[in-house]
């Protein structure tokens, strides 16, 4: 961590937030919430494609699906996806008799999955059983799972395009075989770096208002790297940003973006210690801008 600086005594602060498209309007409406001047700044898409749809429909295909006892849905895009391919099929996905089946889940996107979502799984809900950690990360969701005792679980995760993938999948698919699941990866849906422009708008924050940045926001380690992409194709770098900005206040949702930030050598001032939903980190962000 850096050193604490003091709070600032700005009017209404503008914070900078790059979570992708899906997520870009419940964060910015806690921002304006608490008298911030948001500044959406994407720099990754993620979404369902037609052939990560197509992957996942095969995987959900009777002769697939039948020796699998979970599926986990570590993202609001992951039950997005599986959504959508469950709503194409002509039954549910299960049959009404069986043994218990689990869908995990993090935070509150888990509210996604409703009455109407299960009954596109199984006529029979009482056969499906929710898992939500109170702990909302990848790791959480393991220990919720519980021991797997050599059963199959289906991992809803994204195809990493344009960007380095981050280390939180593979590590959630070995704590998953550590606990004694047998992990089925799905590459469900995409997250693709936006570009080389899409560090435009911080860029000219700097050049058209000086010092009119006092906070940037990471929802996760992806939105990270596809900053610093861009910010080298207009010379910068993240020291350059600290130079521009130097009572810049990093904010991360999370423990786990922290250390995806601090591993790309981002230094983060602020981490959210309640990140099942995005109030934590705002909440945090306040306290620190406002003193």
């Amino acid at each position: 961590m850096t050193t604490v600086r003091s709070p600032i005594a700005t009017a209404k602060p503008t914070v900078s937030f790059t979570t992708p498209q899906n997520y870009a309007t419940r964060l910015s409406h806690l921002l304006a919430l608490k008298s911030f001047t948001p500044l959406w700044c994407p720099t990754i898409i993620t979404e369902p494609t037609s052939q990560t749809l197509s992957s996942l429909a095969r995987h959900l295909a009777p002769y697939t699906i039948s020796p699998v006892s979970a599926i986990v849905l570590p993202s609001r895009t992951a039950i997005t996806a599986f959504s959508t391919a469950i709503l194409s099929l002509t039954t549910p996905l299960l049959p009404p008799s069986g043994d218990a089946f689990i869908i995990g889940a993090l935070g509150k996107d888990a509210e996604l999955i409703d009455t109407k979502f299960l009954l596109n799984i199984c006529s029979n809900i009482d056969r499906i059983r929710v898992v939500v950690p109170p702990t909302a990360t990848p790791s959480g969701l393991v220990q919720s799972l519980g021991a797997g005792r050599g059963r199959w679980v289906m991992c809803l995760v994204p195809q990493v395009v344009g960007l380095e993938e981050p280390p939180v999948v593979p590590n959630f698919l070995r704590d998953l075989q550590a606990a004694g699941w047998a992990p089925v990866r799905v590459d469900a849906y995409e997250t693709r770096w936006l570009g080389p422009t899409c560090a435009e708008g911080i860029v000219e924050k700097s050049e058209k208002e000086g010092n009119g940045l006092d906070a940037v926001v990471f929802t996760s380690s992806a939105e990270v790297e596809g900053l610093l992409k861009s910010l080298s194709e207009f010379g910068w770098d993240w020291r350059t940003v600290r130079r521009r900005w130097p009572d810049l206040v990093v904010a991360a949702h999370g423990p786990v973006t922290a250390a995806g930030a601090e591993r790309l050598s981002v230094d983060v001032d602020v981490v959210s210690g309640r990140f099942e939903s995005f109030d934590g980190v705002v909440d945090a962000l306040h306290t620190r801008l406002r003193g």
